[in-house]
């Protein structure tokens, strides 16, 4: 409960419009879209500016309030859940694109700007921002930002930390920094702007970002593969790369997932084969032709059954769209649907997903799997019920076999969904002991007194999980 002193002051602030401690209004912003997370915020408040951000956090740090800023709330990690309660600070109001710089090729945007609406405005001139998390319809530049999100074109064009020039963030004192800049190069100091990039909230609170652009591609094919044995599908990734060949997107969809998806899209997805490969490449007209050509006898080569090209621009963006839909085609199978980013080496995506089939069948569960195939960033999903305490707990020693194995292929915990209180308890196994002092002494520089999204990425003692031997 924040105490009536605190409380005043934070309305004088933002106005009393822009200050919501109601039940219903809190109960809103208790959870985001991870299961088994939700904690009530004690208030949300709505800053119209800079300023106003400024004084809601120093007064925060004086009271000892945490502060959880949100986007759209769209996380896979319980990133923006308010588990020690304090106020959640959203943009509602900061949602400005600033500036499109045609000479820089660059876009300046307050935090709160949703995602595809950027993306469409940048286009219109003829340019282009590649990183596309599947939630850009409603996510926010700022949480993309938060969580260094990544997306479908990662592959080729890398994520959200490879597109942000320079920052405007508000730190726990109160203070601003700015990071960076409309720089093609930038040496002088510490790469600051890299370190807030993926802090999911920690370490400051943003409030505008100036994001790179490139030239829109020339030209893009889209096509699919099919296939009746999922490891020489998984495979055939390795060998599109060991050929010297980076699509845009090459994305990996398993049977469960497609028929899921395509009950959900109805555009003619095949259903009665075991896997498929999602592929686009962009680029000139000639490159492309010659990449999605060569593509296609890669396939064949690893027992592709057919290799089907997009017969019109219509149909291409029916795939992706329906690509994207796979969380939400999935989740309407049952009430809990866990999906989670176990990353390896693209060289070990056919023993990733032979692995997470055996762990689901060893534990008896349902797990879908589809993903960012072309980076190794797999997303087995688990369809569950979390009423039922004993599938639970399966998911749970399944989940954590799924992490251990992506490590032993010399991969990682989270590629793009972050860390959040989710997967805190497993973070060590990734960064070792030394790598979490590193973490803890930057958050104690910046934020000595805890109050910048707590309860996240650094995990209690009794939360930690040993990794088995």
């Amino acid at each position: 409960m924040i105490e009536s002193g605190a409380k005043e002051k934070l309305i004088q602030v933002v106005g009393r419009e822009n200050y919501d401690d109601t039940q219903a209004g809190r109960l809103v912003y208790s959870y985001d879209a991870s299961p088994q997370f939700q904690a009530m915020p004690d208030a949300v408040v709505a800053p119209r500016n800079k300023a106003e951000v400024q004084a809601i956090v120093k007064l925060c740090n004086e009271y000892r309030i945490p502060v959880v800023p949100r986007g759209s709330g769209s996380n896979l990690c319980a990133g923006t859940c308010p588990v020690e309660g304090g106020i959640v600070l959203i943009f509602k109001h900061m949602n400005r694109i600033l500036e499109i710089d045609e000479e820089n090729l660059t876009v300046t945007v307050e935090p709160g700007v949703i995602t595809l609406d950027m993306i469409k405005a940048v286009e219109a001139k003829g340019l282009f921002y590649p990183p596309d998390p599947s939630s850009m319809k409603i996510s926010t530049i700022g949480g993309n930002i938060n969580e260094n999100s990544g997306g479908l074109r990662g592959l080729k064009y890398g994520v959200t930390r490879d597109y942000v020039l320079a920052l405007e963030a508000v730190l726990a004192s109160g203070e601003v920094i700015r990071t960076g800049g409309k720089l093609a190069k930038d040496v002088a100091g510490y790469d600051l702007t890299r370190l807030l990039v993926g802090s999911e909230g920690t370490l400051a609170v943003i409030t505008e970002a100036t994001l790179k652009l490139l030239p829109m591609p020339e030209a893009k094919k889209t096509m699919l593969a099919l296939y009746q044995d999922i490891e020489a599908c998984a495979q055939t990734v390795s060998d599109i790369i060991a050929n010297r060949i980076i699509p845009a997107t090459l994305e990996f969809l398993d049977q469960p997932t497609l028929q899921a998806v395509e009950a959900f899209a109805h555009i003619g997805l095949p259903t009665n084969v075991k896997a498929v490969l999602l592929i686009e490449q962009d680029g000139p007209q000639e490159v492309v032709e010659r990449d999605i050509e060569k593509i296609a006898e890669i396939c064949r080569k690893q027992h592709a059954v057919d290799v089907k090209v997009a017969a019109s621009s219509e149909h291409a963006e029916a795939l992706m769209t329906a690509r994207r839909s796979a969380l939400s085609a999935l989740a309407r199978l049952k009430p809990t649907t866990i999906l989670e980013d176990a990353t390896v080496p693209r060289s070990e995506v056919a023993k990733m997903v032979v692995a997470i089939n055996e762990i689901a069948e060893k534990y008896g569960l349902h797990i879908g799997t589809f993903g960012h195939a072309g980076d190794g960033n797999l997303h087995p999903t688990c369809l569950a019920d979390i009423r039922d305490q004993d599938e639970m707990e399966r998911v749970e020693k399944a989940f954590a076999e799924i992490f251990q194995k992506a490590i032993e292929l010399g991969g990682t915990i989270t590629g793009e969904h972050g860390v959040g209180r989710a997967k805190a308890p497993y973070l060590e196994w990734k960064l070792g002991e030394t790598g979490i002092g590193v973490m803890n002494a930057i958050k104690n520089a910046l934020d000595p007194n805890h109050i910048l999204n707590p309860g996240k990425v650094f995990a209690k003692e009794t939360d930690r999980v040993v990794m088995e031997k």
